[in-house]
């Protein structure tokens, strides 16, 4: 019989996505959005599929070489609105259950997105982004190509980001609503500020929407919650200006309005909460105050589209809910109730990256990934916790290919402390041969590996490298205490772990080379893959992604350089001695590893001057390094670049660990 290959780098063509599964009122009917990579177009295709949670049959319901998303049920259960850019700019759309053509909406000249049903079905709120002078009746008209150069003029600190590039400062984000059958649109805010629609009260009385009022938001982080009363047009402030919060969803009788957020006490390390604010009793109360995890969803991971986690669901008693919490490398559906019973409701090694709630039978569609398994829908009893897969989307390509499994592990570091992680075969293992060894080190810092399909690491496998990846302290899900310890101690307690989790994996497992060990991350895991490199010789190559090597620089260029720098860092310019302390350029004396640096262009999370530095530092001293430029990609080339880009990124990293390790 011949042997399965594992995953090639071309592989992601031939993958799916799937994500965001909406469930009808009904309790049976599932609509999802699927996405895959357009080889031709070097473009990403999604469009909707239905299936039945009992006929387990799914159905492609939208068809077409675009983006089509957003699938959302009336409460009825008869329509469906979804959001397509079919026509060019994404407009909002209606398609009767029972078949017909999908009726455009909204013909707004910037498009819509976000749709949100009124609980009587005729209306959908929904947000628009609106210009200097522009109105919501403005409809799209064809322009002229505009040839002319003008300078940009910046008197923000906040006037740029790595999802937007330069942000035209005269437009704001804003709510409309549209009459579904007659096509009037009306728009419920106005002015210099941004407005972001969340959700709409059972009773039809309210609007909810996110917003951060400050004069001056240059320094300001918060964002609060406000009802907009439909009938009054008064609004009323939720929160009191003290942290971040967002993903409003109400108890069916009108009465809790419950969302996620938190007063940011450890600055962006803050564990998110459930907060739920009574409109009888006018009084808020955090419910999960004593959970010491994260609300949401903080999986690293490199492979899903457009997956969208609901804030929280409630069940039809107006007492019950559910919500996702990122713990221990999982993501778990916890369950809660207004007399403060909090516990896991589905508590498996997998990662829940969407669900959608049937509130009268505590039943539930959810998306679901494993180490071995991309994603797919279930369906499942969150009291009995039984599963029944609905999808099995990538079942026929995997049949052809080899995944590596990934085995957990634990070990003791630096002051005692536990950290956790996996360690991943070679596709093809054998026992009694050595293998090399990658280890891999996340982004964020606040983010965790989990148990989900990561599609970097089958990769490497396939090509014969085990791969180490760990949740070093910094790391979400394992407590408060933990996430927070990264900050002001860059490349301190962080280095020793992972430096642990190497010795530990060498000490325990005999398949390992020790002599061929490679090292690679993004983001802060780019930051810690230089700073490894400039503070060992024991990686025989690295390969640095979207790094940090200057914090003096970074503090001034990246999009959230200076509040980044200062929370995490714990300085400022009047601190350059500290920020340049923690700079991995300050040890490129000491970089004798082969490393290439991957960066792209477009990327102002993290700069490209920052991967210049180190580059132009090594080659002045004649160390081996490589510079590889990505044209056209953000800081999310990785993970949602141009599909022939991410493969080329793939094959730079292989054959440079290839070649040295």
């Amino acid at each position: 019989m011949e042997k399965k290959q594992g995953i090639q780098t071309e592989d992601l063509y031939e993958l799916k996505s799937v994500t965001d599964p909406q469930l009808s009122s009904n309790g049976k009917d599932v609509v999802y959005t699927q996405t895959h990579m357009d080889r031709e177009k070097n473009e990403y295709v999604s469009n909707l599929y239905y299936v039945n949670v009992e006929e387990k049959q799914p159905v492609q319901w939208t068809f077409g070489n675009h983006r089509t998303n957003s699938p959302r049920w009336s409460p009825d259960g008869n329509k469906l609105a979804f959001v397509s850019n079919r026509d060019g700019k994404p407009q909002i759309y209606v398609l009767p259950k029972n078949g017909g053509e999908a009726k455009q909406v909204t013909f707004l000249k910037n498009g819509a997105r976000n749709p949100v049903w009124s609980p009587c079905g005729e209306k959908l709120a929904f947000s628009v982004t609106l210009g200097k002078d522009e109105t919501i009746q403005d409809h799209p008209k064809e322009e002229k190509e505009k040839t002319e150069l003008k300078p940009l003029v910046v008197e923000k600190m906040k006037y740029k980001s790595d999802a937007s590039g330069f942000l035209d400062l005269e437009q704001h984000s804003h709510i409309g609503i549209v009459n579904v059958k007659t096509g009037d649109v009306e728009q419920i805010t106005s002015g210099d500020q941004d407005y972001h629609l969340s959700s709409w009260s059972p009773n039809g009385k309210f609007i909810t929407y996110t917003a951060d009022l400050a004069e001056d938001t240059d320094f300001s982080f918060n964002s609060d919650i406000f009802l907009y009363n439909l009938e009054t047009k008064e609004t009323q402030q939720v929160t009191n200006s003290t942290g971040g919060f967002w993903q409003t969803s109400w108890s069916p009788n009108s009465r809790y309005l419950s969302f996620l957020g938190s007063e940011q006490e450890f600055k962006n390390a803050t564990h998110s909460k459930v907060w739920i604010y009574d409109l009888e009793e006018k009084s808020l109360n955090c419910v999960t105050s004593d959970l010491d995890a994260p609300v949401g969803d903080y999986v690293a991971g490199d492979f899903q589209q457009g997956a969208t986690l609901p804030g929280v669901q409630w069940g039809d008693d107006n007492e019950s809910f559910y919500f996702i919490v990122s713990d221990h490398g999982s993501t778990h559906v916890y369950f809660g109730n207004l007399s403060g019973e909090i516990y896991p409701a589905l508590h498996e090694k997998q990662h829940v990256y969407g669900f959608s709630l049937n509130k009268k039978t505590h039943q539930a569609v959810v998306a679901i990934s494993k180490l071995t398994l991309p994603g797919e829908l279930f369906f499942v009893n969150l009291q009995t916790g039984e599963l029944e897969q609905l999808t099995f989307t990538n079942d026929e390509f995997l049949k052809e290919r080899e995944l590596s499994d990934a085995e957990p592990i634990e070990y003791e570091s630096a002051e005692g402390w536990k950290v956790h992680g996996w360690l991943m075969k070679p596709v093809g293992f054998e026992e009694g041969k050595k293998y090399p060894l990658v280890l891999e080190v996340h982004g964020g810092p606040h983010a965790m590996y989990a148990n989900t399909y990561f599609n970097e690491f089958q990769v490497l496998a396939a090509q014969g490298f085990a791969v180490l990846f760990v949740n070093p302290r910094g790391s979400h899900g394992y407590g408060q205490k933990f996430v927070d310890a990264v900050r002001g101690d860059y490349g301190g307690n962080d280095y020793n772990d992972l430096m642990a989790a190497v010795d530990y994996v060498l000490e325990t497992y005999d398949f390992i080379d020790k002599e061929r060990l490679g090292v690679t991350g993004g983001s802060y895991g780019g930051f810690m893959t230089n700073w490894i490199v400039g503070h060992t010789d024991r990686f025989k190559a690295a390969v640095t992604q979207r790094s940090i090597s200057n914090w003096i620089s970074f503090y001034g260029v990246s999009d959230i350089g200076y509040y980044f720098s200062e929370w995490q860092i714990l300085a400022d310019l009047n601190d350059i001695e500290t920020l340049w302390k923690h700079s991995p350029l300050a040890y490129a004396k000491d970089i004798n590893t082969p490393l290439l640096i991957i960066h792209s262009e477009k990327d102002y999370r993290c700069p490209i001057e920052q991967g210049e530095q180190l580059f132009i530092a090594l080659k002045r001293q004649e160390k081996t390094t490589k510079f590889i430029r990505f044209p056209e990609s953000n800081h999310e080339l990785s993970r949602s670049g141009k599909p022939q880009l991410r493969i080329n990124r793939l094959e730079y990293i292989r054959d440079w660990f290839l070649q040295y390790v």
